[in-house]
């Protein structure tokens, strides 16, 4: 094999090219077929044959969100139950990660149960404690997809099963005092270096709902700006599903905003691009010039 690759390097090299464009492709192959070939037909066998479907999510805060497009959509013909893992380490390393070295921490979990304890959709979530599951929804992080694709559209990628994206996932009742605000969530983790937020100076009830020190960056900018501290996801969730409209980069904030299908807008960085907005009165930009046309857009609504 080394003496074919060489001699195709120094004699033709466009059989060179081609000889390493299939080389890897045979490798991609083996690797598929011994690591997840069996793991995507027995996920796809236990939904076929069970009337009762559990899974295991490890975050982040957003991909579980992301993860619930599925979950409904299997819970037209399945039983559902979801457990939540605390504490699973981050292998890559992460800006300023709001878990620190893992992608849930158990504060973290403890705030988002109540959120999917509301779903009617899930018939039992519960904190993972090894329990016996039927599909782990982290795989997609193991098949090494093209995580450009869109973070809702990994877990189709394992289980095979469609929702439809313009249609919300997720179920929260309005806040009961805060209402029609601009809810607002940046955090400090891929900001969009072309634009700035001083133009928001010039509008009213802005309300941030991430964390204090995202907060106390942003309003450097936009002094304006209120803060309040949620005490956990499920209130979070009710004030985006009462604001005037959300706006946020790709957070976990966004994530629930995307599943609620408020009106909503993302900043988006080119490096990376895991979520596409779907459904009415939903914009992403990369310039200040969009960025503040479709900010009065949602404004005017």
């Amino acid at each position: 094999m080394f003496i074919k690759k060489f001699l195709y390097k120094i004699t033709d090299p466009r059989k060179h090219h081609e000889y390493k464009i299939n080389l890897a492709i045979e490798r991609k192959k083996k690797w598929y077929k011994l690591n997840f070939q069996d793991k995507i037909s027995n996920i796809q066998k236990r939904i076929n044959k069970q009337k009762e479907i559990s899974f295991l999510h490890s975050g982040h805060l957003g991909d579980v969100i992301d993860s619930l497009a599925v979950i409904k959509e299997l819970s037209k013909t399945h039983k559902c139950s979801l457990y939540i893992e605390a504490n699973k380490t981050i292998n890559v390393k992460y800006n300023k990660h709001p878990g620190g070295k893992v992608f849930l921490n158990k504060k973290m979990a403890s705030m988002l149960l109540p959120l999917l304890e509301k779903q009617n959709f899930i018939d039992q979530v519960n904190l993972y404690e090894s329990q016996e599951v039927d599909i782990d929804l982290n795989l997609f992080k193991e098949l090494a997809m093209n995580l450009g694709l869109g973070s809702v559209r990994w877990y189709s990628h394992v289980t095979g099963i469609y929702a439809d994206l313009s249609k919300p996932y997720l179920i929260s009742e309005p806040h009961k005092t805060i209402k029609n605000k601009i809810v607002i969530m940046r955090t400090n983790r891929r900001n969009n270096y072309l634009i700035n937020y001083r133009f928001l100076n010039k509008y009213n009830d802005l309300l941030f709902i991430g964390l204090l020190d995202e907060y106390n960056i942003l309003k450097k900018e936009v002094p304006n700006i209120e803060f309040y501290d949620c005490k956990d996801f499920l209130e979070l969730a009710e004030i985006i599903k009462s604001c005037k409209f959300f706006l946020g980069n790709l957070c976990f904030g966004y994530s629930v905003a995307e599943a609620l299908k408020v009106p909503r807008l993302l900043e988006c960085v080119s490096e990376y691009s895991a979520m596409h907005p779907s459904g009415q009165n939903a914009y992403e930009f990369y310039f200040q010039e969009h960025f503040e046309k479709w900010f009065e857009h949602l404004y005017n609504l």
